[in-house]
Parts: structure tokens; C-alpha cells; sequence
């Protein structure tokens, strides 16, 4: 298979760190280069890195087989994605939106069991392999932390799990997908993401929420544009963080709440947001009732967590990696 090198962070590929940018553009300095949305001298490429959070985690589980060689009962064979291990049924999620242009068994040439293909613009490729069930159609179009498929044990495997590529280029032309998204600010498996400024989506809306529920004047609108950056920055050096106005795994934790039914606010908006993001369907409406509590719970089973109904630490980091 051909083996192609993942795109870098475009910081760096304009020979600055990416600490650099984020403080500059938390603090509104200006870096030498061409005039940007941010003001006068910040690179254009540089203005917003690949930690956009169009990208997320597709399933919480053990990473249990690495990307590369590896040897199995005594061949050594290449392997073409990461696995991430759960019990069948474990809930899998679109790692990126796009449109599923392969579904069925043994759709990849190389990959068994059942497996799906979701394609996302540009020659880049998702697959999602060894299903036990599918919850999408072939040609459907599905947004990223959507649910698409059960994890399972289809095809030739030892235990149930996910095999998870991504492809660039064309379908069957894998890269290392593990850093793929960690390139792009999302955990394999399971973990706290990273947004940088000009990030957008429901993670940006949900880290919104946070901060005006910690009484901040801010606009619930999903772009991490620049009054959202220096909002989060101030923020963040209030609370002796390194105010970079980025959410990464030092900001979530401290940012978010321990919530369980009977709590109401934008911290609760917060929630419903990212549990709508997964398909709860829920109205944002900051009031954790009857069906606010049934939606944590069914997340938590689905992704098997302890099923309490309280968004506590790890409930908040799988909703939102």
C-alpha cells in the first residue's frame, strides 16, 4: 500500500510554533507576514492550524494494535489502521463529517468483516472496519461524532473492536490515523481534544457555554474566532492557566462542571450541546431533567461508561473528544 505523509500543522510549516501563534493571537501581537482577519503581520496560513475541531475521536475504547508492521502467529503483516478494543456494541462515531460511499463486507481490498467508507473532501478517507451494525445508508451524509456503526468482531479478528484508517489519496491508501487526528487536536481512543482559535463547531458552542455559565460576556455562536480567543485567554490566566486561548487537555477539565439532574444553566446547555452532537436530539434549553438524564445515560451505555447519570470528568471528556 502506499504510504503518504500526513499534512503538519501549518505553524509550523511557516516556521513558527504553534505556542507562538496562540499567544499572539490571544494577546493581539503582531507577527511579521502578510495581513490577516487577525490584523496586520500574522501569516495567513498560520491564523488557524488543523486543530479546527472538525475532527473526533470514533470510538472510546484500548488501543490494542498499533499502525505498521506487526506479527501475528508467526507472519508479519502490515497493519493499515489502529484498533481500538470494546465489547460489541459499543457505540462508533464519524471521526469527520462527509458522506459513506462504501458500505457492505470486505469493501476494502486487504480489510474483512463488515466496514464502512466515509468520504470527506479532497482524497481523504475514513474506514471503519469489523462492525457488528450499521446505523447509516450507502450515500448518506453524516456529520462529524454522529453514530454510524456498532463496534464488533466481523471478519478475521481475535475479540471485538474497531479498525480504524484513515486514507489519503484514494481508498486503500493509509496513513498513520492516530496521527492524523492528533494532528488535528482528537485523541484515538478516547481523550480531552484540542481547539485553536478559529476552530468551529459544537465543542467550540459547549466551551462557549462554559465560559459565560463562569461569568463571562461571550457570544454562543460555535466560531473560536478572535473575541472568543481573548475571551477564553482572559479566562484562562485568571485561573493561573497559560492564556493562549486555546482548549486543550489542561483547559477542559478545569472549564467544565460536575452536572446531574436538577442543575440548570449554560453549563447544562453546555452539556446538551456536546450530547447533541452525538444525536440526542435534546433542546438546548439549560434545564438537566427527565430527558436530559435519560441522554447521559443512554451515552454512557453506548460508549460504556458507568451509567450514573452524572457528566462528571470522564463523561464530559468522551462527550467532547
Amino acid at each position: 500500500m502506499n504510504h503518504i505523509t500526513t499534512p503538519q500543522d501549518p505553524a509550523r510549516d511557516e516556521g513558527l510554533s504553534r505556542r507562538t501563534v496562540l499567544m499572539a493571537l490571544a494577546g493581539g501581537v503582531a507577527l511579521t507576514g502578510a495581513t490577516t482577519a487577525w490584523g496586520p503581520g500574522l501569516p495567513a496560513a498560520s491564523a488557524a492550524t488543523l486543530r479546527n475541531g472538525r475532527w473526533c475521536n470514533p470510538a472510546r475504547g484500548r488501543l490494542s494494535s498499533a499502525y505498521g508492521w506487526r506479527t501475528l502467529n508467526g507472519k508479519t503483516t502490515w497493519h493499515a489502521g489502529w484498533d481500538i478494543a470494546n465489547s460489541t456494541g459499543t457505540a462508533v462515531y464519524a471521526a469527520a463529517a462527509g458522506t459513506v460511499v462504501r458500505r457492505g463486507w470486505n469493501v476494502v481490498t486487504g480489510r474483512t468483516g463488515n466496514g464502512l467508507v466515509v468520504s470527506h473532501g479532497g482524497g481523504v478517507y475514513s474506514y471503519y472496519g469489523h462492525l457488528n451494525t450499521f446505523r447509516v445508508s450507502n450515500g448518506a451524509s453524516v456529520s462529524a461524532g454522529q453514530r454510524i456503526a456498532d463496534m464488533g468482531a466481523t471478519g478475521n479478528v481475535t475479540g471485538p473492536h474497531l479498525h480504524f484508517e484513515v486514507q489519503i489519496g484514494s481508498i486503500g491508501d493509509d496513513v498513520n490515523p492516530r496521527t492524523h487526528l492528533t494532528n488535528r487536536g482528537a485523541v484515538i481512543g478516547g481523550g480531552w481534544p484540542t481547539l485553536d482559535p478559529e476552530a468551529r463547531g459544537q465543542r467550540v458552542k459547549a466551551m462557549q457555554y462554559l465560559l459565560r455559565q463562569r461569568g463571562r460576556s461571550i457570544t454562543v455562536d460555535g466560531y473560536h474566532g478572535p473575541k472568543s480567543t481573548a475571551t477564553l485567554a482572559a479566562w484562562q490566566k485568571a485561573v493561573g492557566l497559560v492564556g493562549d486561548g486555546q482548549a486543550g487537555p489542561k483547559t477542559w477539565p478545569v472549564l467544565d462542571y460536575v452536572l446531574r439532574k436538577g442543575h440548570g444553566g449554560d453549563h447544562v446547555r453546555a452539556l446538551q450541546t456536546v450530547l447533541n452532537k452525538h444525536g440526542a436530539g435534546l433542546s438546548v434549553d439549560g434545564a438537566f431533567g427527565s430527558v436530559t438524564d435519560s441522554a447521559v445515560r443512554t451515552y454512557q451505555s453506548v460508549n460504556r461508561l458507568v451509567i450514573d447519570g452524572e457528566a462528571g470528568g470522564v463523561t464530559w471528556q468522551a462527550l467532547t473528544s
